[in-house]
């Protein structure tokens, strides 16, 4: 029987275990950068029943990344709450410098 992870911040170190490879980081990134754009097109112009785009925006990118890419089961299906912190986390370190696109060098 697989051991829980009990904290964030073990989860997070396990999850850029998981996310390694340039491609993919790239794509989670650009998935995540969409989230923000459709939800601001959304919340300006009004998106109704548009928003069902914006977790399929988010999760498509990401997911692509872990199948084709990283050849991993992506977290969110065992530790949905702390993949989504996660994937918003990596986002804004990759944006500020803090981690590079690619996961070998950080």
């Amino acid at each position: 029987m697989e051991t829980r992870i009990k904290t964030y911040g073990e989860f997070y170190k396990f999850y850029l275990t998981e996310h390694q490879n340039k491609t993919s980081r790239t794509l989670h990134f650009v998935g995540t950068f969409l989230v923000f754009v459709l939800a601001g097109l959304f919340i300006w112009y009004g998106g109704g029943w548009k928003w069902v785009f914006v977790p399929l925006v988010g999760y498509g990118f990401a997911w692509v990344g872990h199948y084709f890419f990283e050849k991993n089961k992506p977290a969110t299906f065992k530790y949905p709450l702390w993949s989504l912190i996660s994937d918003f986390k990596l986002f804004f370190e990759i944006l500020f410098g803090k981690r590079s696109f690619d996961g070998a060098k950080d």
